[in-house]
C-alpha cells in the first residue's frame, strides 16, 4: 500500500484514507464500471465546495477505459477498495479538465442534456477555448479556468462491477461492440421466450432493436450497410411481434409486423400475425385479407388460417348477438 502512497505522490497526488476498507485491492480491467459518490472541494482556508454528487442524490458512474475527459479519477479509484473513503488533493495538471466535466455533470442533473455520465476526451482543447471566451453559465467554474488551482477530491467508492456482471448501456458501447450485443440480447430474448416469459422476451428484443437503430442512424438509407442492419431486424421484429400478440398487446404487433411487410411483403410470418392481431382488435376486413394472402402465399398453412377466420366469425356473431340482446333491452326496459 505504501507504494501506491508514493507512485501517486511522484505524480502530483496526496491521498490520504477517511474510511479504511476491508479486503485486498479489486482488480480494475477495462469495462469494469465504479459506482461512486464524490465531492470537490478547493484547497483554500474554507475548503469551498465546488460540487457534491451527494447534493444532487446520485451517485456517478465511470466506465474503465472509455477514456474518461478527467483522467486522474481513474487514476485516484484505482488505487481504492470498495466501500473506502478517501480524500486526494491533486496537482494543477491533473484539475485542469475539471471545469468542463463539472459542467456536462451540472448540465446532465438540471437535466439541460439527456445524455449519460460519459465525456470522452475528443476535441477537449478546442471546448475550453471556446468555453474560456464564452463562459461556462457556472461563476465558480469561469474563475476555475481563468486560475487553474490544485482541487481537492473526496471520494468513496460505492461498489465495483466487473464487465460481465452488468449489461452495458448502449450508450457506452461503440459500434463494435453494440454489434457483438445484438446476438446476445436476441439470444437471451430466445430463451426467455422459451421459458414463456414472453414480457422479458420482448423485453430483450426490443433492446436489440433500439441498438440496430443508432447503428442504422449512422448509415446511408439504402447503402449496402444500412440494408445489412435492416435484415437484421426483421426476424427481431417478427419475434417481437409473437410475444406482443401473446401478451394480448396487439396494437404494437400491427406496427412493427407492417414495418417488415413494407420491406418484404410476401412475408407469410408477418401477415399471419398481423392477421390475427387486427382480429384481435375488430379491423375485421384487415384481418380476412391479410390471412387470405397467408394461404396463397403457403396453402400448408390453410388449417391454421381456417381455425382463426373459424374464431374470428364466431366472435362476431357473439358480439352481434350481444348487441341484439342491449337493444331489445332498451325497449323492452
Amino acid at each position: 500500500m505504501a507504494d501506491t502512497f508514493y507512485e501517486l505522490q511522484k505524480e502530483g497526488i496526496l491521498k490520504k484514507i477517511l474510511y479504511g476498507a476491508q479486503g485486498g485491492l479489486p482488480a480494475f480491467p477495462d469495462g469494469a464500471k465504479a459506482t461512486f459518490h464524490y465531492r470537490t472541494t478547493k484547497i483554500d482556508e474554507d475548503r469551498s465546495v465546488l460540487d457534491d454528487s451527494r447534493t444532487v442524490g446520485k451517485p456517478m458512474e465511470l466506465i474503465f477505459g472509455k477514456k474518461f475527459k478527467l483522467e486522474v479519477w481513474e487514476k485516484l479509484l484505482k488505487t481504492m477498495k470498495v466501500k473506502e473513503v478517501a480524500e486526494f488533493t491533486c496537482d494543477m495538471k491533473h484539475t485542469a479538465m475539471y471545469p468542463l466535466v463539472a459542467k456536462s455533470l451540472r448540465d446532465i442533473y438540471k437535466g439541460k442534456e439527456t445524455g449519460h455520465h460519459h465525456h470522452h476526451s475528443n476535441s477537449h482543447c478546442c471546448g475550453m477555448m471556446a468555453l474560456s471566451q464564452h463562459g461556462m453559465g457556472y461563476p465558480d467554474l469561469d474563475e476555475l479556468i481563468k486560475s487553474p488551482q490544485p482541487l481537492i477530491f473526496v471520494i468513496e467508492l460505492l461498489k465495483l462491477e466487473q464487465p460481465q456482471q452488468f449489461e452495458q448501456e448502449s450508450w457506452s458501447m461503440n459500434e463494435t461492440e453494440k454489434l457483438n450485443q445484438i446476438p446476445k440480447l436476441r439470444e437471451a430474448g430466445n430463451e426467455a421466450y422459451r421459458g414463456k416469459d414472453y414480457d422479458e422476451a420482448a423485453n430483450k428484443y426490443a433492446q436489440a432493436l433500439s441498438m440496430l437503430e443508432e447503428l442504422m442512424l449512422q448509415e446511408k438509407p439504402g447503402d449496402d450497410d444500412w440494408k445489412k442492419l435492416d435484415d437484421l431486424k426483421r426476424p427481431l421484429l417478427l419475434n417481437f411481434s409473437q410475444c406482443k400478440l401473446l401478451t394480448g398487446d396487439f396494437y404494437p404487433v400491427i406496427t412493427h409486423t407492417s414495418d417488415v411487410l413494407e420491406r418484404d411483403p410476401d412475408n407469410v410470418k408477418a401477415l399471419f400475425r398481423r392477421g390475427k392481431a387486427h382480429s384481435a382488435v375488430w379491423n375485421v376486413e384487415e384481418a380476412r385479407k391479410d390471412l387470405a394472402r397467408v394461404t396463397e402465399l403457403d396453402p400448408k398453412l390453410e388449417g391454421a388460417v381456417h381455425k382463426e377466420l373459424a374464431a374470428l366469425d364466431s366472435r362476431l356473431k357473439e358480439k352481434d348477438k350481444q348487441e341484439k340482446s342491449s337493444f331489445l333491452g332498451m325497449f323492452n326496459s
